[in-house]
């Protein structure tokens, strides 16, 4: 009879709606690898039958019983090692799932193993179950804070990241310290936003100089960014593109911080933040005057193309300087850019491209120190045509002025094999 009723089960391949223990017991006794399957993933699975197949050789039963919320805790500490990732993906997701449901107060027995467990898959060697174990846990307020600072310092940004933007865990003095120290790309990004930055968050986000960091910060309508971070922020803007549209757009602006931003944006924004915001009669106008300027420069067609051949005009006639190299870089207009530095360098234009192949934010900084140009071109320089990663960008020291003292300028001048000399009058 028995014989009978497995080979019904076996020929149509589906268990019962009903599970009795008896029925499980003799799919493991048949090891009929299909049914096997189902009973792996049906969630009314005796506990037993579950730790079972958490040792099968079969790679898909071992995976159902790792998504399958039934298994008990022992099958689920058995899987954590398994051998193959898609396995320990599984319960990665699932264990992830459980932690939102946690109470705030003690922790069963069981509890406390559950979160043991997901504390192990945090530090998987494989990034991909890391990073499910951040993205189910990211909103969840309930699990330790150790477990949200060790994922929200991977390296890896599919890891970090969901951690960094939502996690309510973190402090703004874990994020200050992660803004200082990460060099993964992206993360300073996903700081940036978070809902309710607060002002000194703002300030050490919008330090970093970090492009697509600040752009988002610019753009985050619930951070508070105090008038003195803003000020720095417009001081290095004018090169900087990806932060003009942000910047009109935002709600706080003073006056002042008003007008100087209407020097460097294109006219349609200095018609947009006239539109934007309640303008005293003064302003109005001084804004309507400066997008008129605006048009007619535009319409007068004066300015050469930032060519080659354009730059080489300008170095003979001596109007090459910060402005049309910060405004090539800023377009990405490389060998404008290589042709700019070799001359104002004096420096052989395959040295040029060395230097900023190399990506090495003080040899371009060294390079742009020996053509006489600002801190703020170097910097352009680095973002746009040598896309230096943010870790290694050379910043202006107080918005302005080169951080790196002279005689460390000349040895990286000299390790590129360039004759230090000197700078140009004006630094």
């Amino acid at each position: 009879m028995a014989f009978g009723l497995l080979s019904r089960l076996f020929a149509r391949r589906k268990l019962p709606a009903e599970l009795r223990y008896e029925d499980a017991r003799r799919v493991l006794e048949s090891h009929h690898l299909a049914v096997k399957r189902e009973l792996a993933g049906r969630d009314d699975a005796p506990p037993e039958a579950l730790y079972y197949l958490a040792c099968d050789d079969d790679l898909e039963v071992r995976s159902l019983v790792a998504g399958n919320p039934a298994a008990p805790m022992q099958a689920n500490e058995l899987l954590r090692t398994d051998v193959d990732g898609e396995v320990r993906e599984e319960l990665a997701r699932k264990i992830g799932r459980l932690m939102p449901d946690l109470p705030s107060g003690e922790l069963t027995a069981l509890q406390r193993r559950a979160v043991e467990l997901l504390e192990r898959l945090a530090e998987d060697e494989l990034s991909r179950v890391r990073a499910i174990v951040a993205r189910e846990v990211a909103h969840c307020p309930t699990i330790p804070h150790s477990l949200a600072l060790r994922l929200a310092r991977d390296v890896e940004i599919a890891v970090c990241g969901p951690m960094l933007q939502y996690s309510p865990l973190l402090s703004d003095e874990d994020l200050i310290e992660i803004v200082a120290k990460t060099r993964v790309q992206g993360a300073v990004e996903a700081i940036a936003k978070r809902d309710g930055l607060g002002g000194d968050l703002s300030a050490a986000v919008a330090a970093t100089l970090d492009v697509s960091a600040v752009a988002q910060l610019l753009a985050n309508e619930k951070a508070e960014i105090r008038e003195e971070t803003l000020n720095k922020v417009i001081a290095q803007a004018a090169g900087i593109e990806a932060w003009h549209r942000p910047l009109v757009m935002r709600a706080d602006l003073s006056v002042r911080a008003m007008r100087r931003i209407a020097t460097f944006v294109s006219r349609s924004l200095i018609d947009e933040l006239g539109r934007r915001h309640n303008l005293d009669d003064d302003t109005a106008l001084w804004l309507k005057t400066r997008a008129q300027a605006s048009i007619e420069a535009d319409d007068t067609g004066d300015e050469k193309p930032l060519t080659v051949e354009a730059m080489s005009e300008a170095f003979r006639e001596g109007r090459l300087g910060d402005e049309m190299v910060t405004g090539a870089a800023t377009l990405v207009q490389r060998q404008p850019v290589v042709t700019a530095l070799s001359l104002l360098a004096d420096v052989p234009a395959h040295l040029v491209e060395t230097i900023i192949d190399s990506r090495s934010g003080r040899g371009i900084s060294a390079l742009c120190w020996k053509a006489g140009l600002s801190m703020r071109t170097a910097l352009a320089v680095q973002t746009h045509i040598a896309h230096v990663p943010t870790g290694n960008l050379v910043l202006p020291r107080e918005g302005i002025d080169y951080p790196l003292k002279e005689n460390e300028i000349r040895w990286h001048l000299q390790y590129f094999g360039i004759d230090a000399g000197s700078a140009r009058p004006g630094l």
